[in-house]
């Protein structure tokens, strides 16, 4: 059908700042089971200060920092919003009652502010959902850390950082010297929403200038979401077959179970230099060393669990291919420390092996194998015909994608490829950098690995129901790193 040419400027007009079909995706695939946000916890102690110089990052302090540093991501003052029967993905609109108060928020800690109780109210506030009707994250303060120490907590949904350069908060929050000038000082005028009508027509429009497949799917046959219900079945018969062609079945855990919105979190902390001391007595890579403490601590937590483990059990983990570049591992510090995005690939982790040595050593080789192999690669979480902007059956391609993908691993395992070199925030040093993954349906576990200064930080998040004893993780990591630096190097030498 040819437009008249005095309606064209019209349409034109009309056309909205969507989502992207992988912000899209993420977007609806909040629900039960889920959590489509990540986020970052930030430890600052003001005692680290150098000097005389005493500090204290209060509330309002960070309150000015934020909205300061907003004009670097827009869309922190955008909300989502829908357009009506689905007739396209949703669009980016300006909040015109953006309240930084209600983002950026307050919190303490009861005495004596042990770690147990920071990670409780990170578990808690990492459960609950983002109000849909605001721009979607949340800042915490949180007061009463033992020590003199606060915490930040950010909570960004997912559907935020579509791109490489869509940076979570935490990041351009924190800066690499402690005095800092603010940025020019930004006027934010937020434009006017679309009312229900525009959005419609946009969507319209935009349908009836996308000629070919997808506007004929829409006249022909018993009506439009017939149709899209029948082209998103063959669409996820094709991905099935070529999942089945990557990779088989992951081993049965209960780490696949249903899983439930309520969350456990817990972190810890380990030397650079020990896990470098490791992986020098035992010939293998840095990464290597973190992939075998991780596997130390998905056996005894297994063996919490159950009565034995079999000898030859395995876990199945997905793991950022650049993570095994040792050129990007041993770079330059970065600034960046949220992983999203980008290729992966599956491996198998040894949780059988009760030799530590051993275990090390069969971690290495399979990662080393697995790294290479075409048939082990996966570009993550993709949405179901990404080239369609109608999406009445969102929910569903969202939810069916991820039951696909349900066996083809145990455990997400995130891995930054570069280490975060020191980092200031309104002024106070930063002790440490914690990266909080999210949680897809039936995956109840994930991890986060980071290496910030001379630390290596770990960061389990998981389902309250399923793992219930998560907080004992924190101190596994330190029983791995144990055993493995007093194994035997023969075994090394011999590799």
């Amino acid at each position: 059908m040819r437009m008249p040419s005095q309606s064209r400027p019209k349409l034109e007009r009309i056309m909205m700042n969507r989502l992207s079909p992988d912000e899209a995706m993420f977007y609806f695939l909040d629900g039960a089971g889920t959590s489509a946000h990540l986020g970052a916890l930030l430890i600052v102690d003001p005692n680290k200060l150098k000097g005389e110089s005493t500090g204290k990052l209060d509330y309002s302090e960070l309150v000015s920092l934020v909205e300061n540093r907003l004009q670097l991501v827009p869309r922190y003052r955008q909300r989502v919003a829908e357009v009506t029967l689905g007739l396209a993905r949703p669009v980016w609109v300006d909040d015109r009652d953006f309240d930084i108060n209600f983002h950026v928020r307050l919190s303490a800690l009861p005495q004596p502010g042990a770690v147990p109780q920071l990670q409780e109210l990170i578990a808690r506030v990492m459960s609950r959902p983002l109000d849909r009707t605001r721009p979607l994250w949340e800042m915490y303060l949180i007061e009463g850390l033992y020590g003199g120490r606060s915490a930040i907590l950010t909570k960004t949904h997912r559907c935020l950082l579509g791109d490489p350069e869509h940076l979570e908060l935490s990041e351009i929050l924190c800066d690499d010297d402690a005095y800092v000038a603010p940025l020019k000082e930004d006027l934010w005028m937020p434009g006017r929403p679309p009312g229900a009508k525009s959005l419609t027509a946009g969507a319209l429009a935009e349908a009836m200038a996308r000629p070919g497949e997808v506007f004929d799917s829409l006249l022909r046959g018993n009506g439009p979401v017939a149709d899209l219900w029948s082209v998103a079945d063959r669409s996820a018969r094709a991905v099935t077959g070529a999942v089945s062609q990557m990779v088989n079945a992951a081993p049965d855990s209960p780490l696949n179970a249903v899983t439930t919105s309520s969350r456990l979190f817990a972190f810890s902390s380990l030397s650079r230099r020990d896990l470098e001391a490791v992986a020098a007595r035992f010939e293998c890579s840095f990464n290597d060393v973190v992939l075998a403490i991780i596997t130390g601590v998905l056996r005894r937590w297994l063996l919490s669990v159950k009565d034995s483990v079999g000898h030859g059990a395995t876990m199945r983990a997905t793991l950022p291919l650049a993570a095994r570049d040792p050129e990007t591992v041993e770079g330059e510090p970065s600034g960046a420390w949220i992983v999203i995005g980008g290729t992966e690939f599956v491996t198998d982790l040894p949780i059988g092996e009760d030799a530590p040595a051993v275990r090390l050593m069969q971690v290495a080789g399979l990662a080393d194998r697995y790294s290479q192999s075409t048939r082990r690669m996966s570009q993550g979480f993709r949405p179901l015909l990404p080239e369609f902007g109608l999406v009445p059956f969102a929910d569903l391609s969202t939810r069916a994608f991820a039951g696909i993908f349900q066996r083809s691993y145990n455990v997400p395992i995130s891995v930054s490829s570069k280490r975060i070199g020191r980092k200031f925030v309104g002024g106070i040093p930063i002790t440490g950098i914690f990266t909080i993954p999210t949680l897809a349906t039936q995956r109840a576990l994930g991890i986060s690995v980071n290496e910030y200064a001379n630390q290596v930080q770990f960061a389990f998040i998981g389902d309250r129901v399923v793992v219930g004893d998560l907080p004992a993780m924190s101190g596994y990591v330190t029983e791995s790193l144990d055993e493995l630096l007093t194994g035997g190097p023969q075994l090394g030498r011999d590799r």
